[in-house]
């Protein structure tokens, strides 16, 4: 079962979506993207909620473009779960007409038989969203539509739900497409990510290549790379850059020709923070002077005025540092170890200012 988005385009409000195309073969696509992006455009037009201005969705290639949304088979499940509220979480799944045995077989696979017999009010936040996955899966779509079902479960029971969710995708053998701002859920969860942006697809690949070989500053930004620094190639060779902060240096190598003027992409798990005097072996020591340092649970997000620039690094830290802790206005040394670095040919974006999210 392949579902095939082609050409889709809508306008409204000032706001233009596509031309968008994308396929979902059996695997699971998650459709990331900020608020605004044209998420939800995207789902409701192959839902049927929306109505595009051009464009083809199809699903085998059975058209679906206006067809009724009774007739698309696509499963649909939504933030809120959009459960019957008068109806118990039995005749809810049963809704769609399926049978007492399906409904007995779904409810054992989402754990859920004890909730069977209560009304939406009376379940959990994570109760009401199994209820809602059991009763799409009970009408046996041919695609299964995602949007946002986390967002509104607290940390641990969205945890252990994506979890889930990740077991019954891969079971599933469906097109599955998961829309959602969250990059931790879309990589867990997707085979393969798009990432949205003012109605525009930025990016598609793998989790992988998202996270570690984005295609924009605003991939590489939105994907958790929050260092995203002007640098430059040497004259005659296109197989190095350098990465120049103040007086100092990195160089690494690059896998293809790439144009004098480059951003280069660090993530913060890449930086290396330190007290000590000496510069690490592994990449160029930087002085610079702790601006903020956030509590992030188990990591502290540590904020580096680089002495001399204007540039600010971002490490994630977990362990602490050699010397001492970490505190605002503390004196660190910064290092960045040359495979660390992912580099972007600013050609594709001149003036990254648009496409950097501030922090």
């Amino acid at each position: 079962m392949t579902l095939d988005v082609t050409g889709l385009r809508k306008s409204y409000d000032g706001f233009d979506f596509g031309p968008v195309d994308l396929s979902v073969g059996g695997e699971t696509l998650a459709v990331l993207g900020p608020s605004g992006s044209g998420k939800s455009t995207f789902l409701g037009a192959i839902a049927g909620t929306v109505t595009p201005d051009a464009g083809r969705v199809s699903l085998d290639g059975r058209p679906l473009t206006g067809r009724p949304i009774e007739e698309r088979r696509a499963g649909i499940v939504f933030q809120d779960g959009a459960l019957f509220p008068h109806l118990t979480a039995r005749q809810n799944i049963s809704f769609t007409g399926t049978t007492d045995e399906r409904v007995e077989e779904l409810a054992e696979r989402f754990e859920i038989r004890d909730a069977l017999d209560r009304r939406p009010g009376a379940l959990s936040g994570g109760e009401r969203q199994r209820v809602a996955l059991a009763r799409t899966l009970a009408a046996d779509p041919d695609c299964l539509l995602l949007d946002e079902p986390l967002s509104s479960l607290d940390a641990p029971t969205a945890r252990r739900l994506r979890d889930e969710l990740h077991d019954l995708f891969a079971a599933l053998d469906l097109p599955v497409v998961y829309v959602t701002h969250d990059r931790r859920a879309a990589t867990v969860l997707g085979d393969r990510i798009a990432v949205l942006r003012d109605g525009r697809v930025e990016q598609v690949g793998p989790p992988d290549e998202i996270l570690h070989r984005p295609q924009s500053p605003f991939v590489a930004r939105f994907t958790g790379t929050d260092n995203v620094l002007p640098a430059t190639v040497p004259d005659g060779d296109g197989a190095s850059v350098e990465l120049r902060i103040g007086d100092a240096t990195v160089e690494a190598r690059v896998e293809e020709d790439v144009p004098p003027d480059v951003w280069a992409c660090v993530r913060p798990v890449r930086v290396g923070v330190s007290l000590a005097d000496s510069a690490t072996e592994n990449g160029t020591a930087l002085r610079g002077t702790v601006s903020r340092v956030l509590n992030e649970g188990d990591d502290r997000r540590v904020l580096v005025s680089i002495s001399g620039t204007d540039h600010t690094l971002v490490a994630s830290v977990r362990d602490g540092v050699d010397g001492g802790p970490l505190a605002p206005e503390t004196t660190v040394r910064v290092s960045i170890p040359p495979a660390a670095i992912h580099v972007i040919p600013n050609t594709n974006c001149p003036d990254g200012s648009d496409d950097v999210l501030e922090d």
